[in-house]
């Protein structure tokens, strides 16, 4: 095992060596051949990959049992899990996405840092410890506690691959971006290397691994953009009033970045989006499988509330720095390309794309050495992100799918772990064809998408099994599916998707997040269909609620099997 391990992580270092200078020293297009050649950026990506795959080769000596592999074998402690959630949801989508967003919008780009952060205060109150004490490995643990196990592992299971396929897309081609623009790779190459990083860190040193790669990427994370706000604020004189004035005054659409509404006017796409970000957050399987590594629901609690601080943190460091690569790149042409008749549009032609603003930024504030820097700690971002959703969709395929649908609880730990590894290296295979095939398309729906089905099924069918003695199997079933198809479908028919994507002149369903929808669709399922389901399951169901309720709200008997 460990000789395989050194032998693909040789191999994997030499392929990004030789891939790095062939492609870094030849001639490249577009973008790529503007930002040149990042030693410093290469170089400390060298050093993160090492570092991380040093880490990985430790955690697989160590990780002997199912519970090693799925959960670090509880041992994580509050503030360590606290600090992997956040660096599992400070995303590229949250670092590049959000400040490019505010650099683009101003004020308007806020509403996805305020959304994806209240979601928080869900999962702490709502979620957190009730998931500790039922479950063992994944949130399909809880669900199935007193439902059935077939039924509602298969529900669960389909949710969780539906999610990370589409989180894994938009992912993949943002590292594909990144280092193609940094690095002067070719983006199959890119993409190449993002796969195979993931499949060695999941499917070698499963959730020791990745939790550490995501501890180590928080630190980065959160000291990189800490000095670049800082820089920033230095600049102003610490005064955010100056920094607002001298952005209205370089932005070509003045006064209107202070105010909101200008992305989101309609009351309805609000709403909408606003639930599927609060929401989304509860029912995200990755962030839900983090709950499991603690050894109790105080530590859960504790790792929620340390990773809330930590995320509105963050949040805060993009604002000032979305706001403040307005100051600083608008006024520099060197920062952009010049379009027809050499004209430079302020917000479009940034090098890279409104995407970049960040990275840009760090060049600005800090010089070569800190994009150097910043360019590493955006690709560990994506690499923590997607070893996590591996992970998460490798567990679905082999604890709830194989270990207890297939082979109905008698498979041995070790061949489900094998099952595990398996899955990860076809789910990182699978990631690497999409995120070459998705290469051009527009990706900003597939966040949203995801964000959305667990809105619409996960979270649903996890808060009604758990916190109302009425739901049933059978209204679990109906209400996530229904959950499911109709988010999944009015995405499809929405303009992001039927319009842009496939090129028809008018969308079918007129808003592009359809969380407000599919979400209300999911609960009255999940209600009207419980009600109506008077069959004998259902009264047994019913009647094991309040063992339940006892083990979700004391923990007692959270170590053993469950009822039934």
């Amino acid at each position: 095992m460990h000789r395989l391990f050194l032998a693909l992580a040789a191999g994997l270092v030499g392929y990004i060596g030789t891939h790095a200078v062939a492609f870094a020293a030849g001639a490249v297009d577009g973008a790529v051949d503007k930002q040149g050649l990042n030693i410093a950026a290469i170089a400390m990506f060298f050093l993160f990959v090492l570092g991380t795959l040093v880490i990985t080769y430790r955690a697989a000596a160590s990780s002997k049992s199912a519970a090693d592999f799925y959960a670090a074998g509880g041992g994580i402690t509050g503030f360590q899990n606290g600090l992997a959630i956040a660096g599992d949801y400070m995303s590229a989508a949250s670092f590049l996405g959000i400040s490019g967003l505010v650099f683009a919008s101003g004020f308007d780009g806020l509403i996805y840092s305020i959304g994806f952060l209240v979601g928080w205060p869900i999962v702490l109150f709502l979620i957190a410890e009730r998931l500790r004490n039922l479950g063992k490995f994944t949130f399909a643990d809880v669900a199935s506690f007193r439902l059935d196990q077939t039924q509602i592992r298969i529900l669960s299971a389909t949710g969780t691959l539906v999610v990370v396929a589409f989180y894994l897309i938009a992912q993949m081609v943002g590292a594909g971006k990144l280092i193609q623009l940094l690095f002067g790779l070719d983006y199959l190459y890119a993409v190449v290397i993002v796969g195979a990083l993931m499949i060695v860190y999941v499917a070698f040193g499963g959730m020791k691994a990745t939790t550490w790669v995501q501890i180590i990427k928080a630190c980065l994370l959160l000291g990189g953009a800490s000095f670049m706000a800082f820089m920033v604020m230095l600049h102003f004189g610490f005064s955010p009033e100056a920094m607002f004035a001298e952005a209205v005054r370089v932005h070509p659409k003045g006064d209107a970045i202070m105010a909101p509404g200008g992305m989101v006017a309609d009351p309805v796409s609000a709403i909408s989006l606003g639930l599927a970000l609060m929401f989304g957050t509860a029912g995200l399987p990755h962030i839900l499988m983090r709950f499991f590594t603690v050894s109790d629901a105080k530590a859960a609690r504790k790792s929620v509330f340390y990773a809330t601080g930590l995320i509105a943190y963050f949040y805060i460091l993009t604002f000032i720095i979305g706001f403040g690569a307005i100051t600083f790149l608008m006024s520099d042409p060197a920062y952009y390309t010049a379009g027809a008749g050499g004209v430079i549009n302020k917000i479009t032609g940034l090098l890279g794309g409104t995407n970049m603003a960040a990275v840009h930024l760090a060049n600005a504030v800090g010089g070569s050495l800190f994009l150097g820097f910043i360019s590493a700690v955006a690709f560990a971002t994506i690499l923590a992100v997607v070893a996590g959703l591996t992970l998460a969709g490798a567990s679905a395929v082999s604890h709830d799918l194989y270990a207890e649908v297939i082979a109905r609880g008698r498979a041995s730990e070790r061949k489900e772990v094998n099952i595990s590894k398996i899955s990860a290296v076809v789910i990182g295979i699978v990631a690497i064809v999409l995120g070459y095939i998705f290469e051009n398309q527009n990706v900003a729906f597939m966040v949203g998408l995801a964000f959305a089905v667990a809105a619409s099924c996960n979270f649903p069918v996890l808060l009604m099994s758990t916190m109302w003695k009425g739901c049933t199997t059978r209204g679990a079933m109906w209400g996530g599916f229904l959950g499911l198809a109709s988010a999944v479908a009015m995405v499809v028919l929405s303009k992001a998707v039927w319009v842009q994507t496939f090129g028809n002149k008018a969308a079918i369903f007129p808003y592009d997040n359809p969380a407000l929808f599919s979400m209300t669709i999911a609960f009255v399922g999940i209600y009207v269909v419980s009600k109506l389901d008077a069959s004998q399951r259902a009264k047994r169901e019913l009647a094991s609620y309040d063992a339940q309720y006892v083990r979700s709200e004391t923990g007692i008997g959270a170590s053993s099997a469950h009822i039934h």
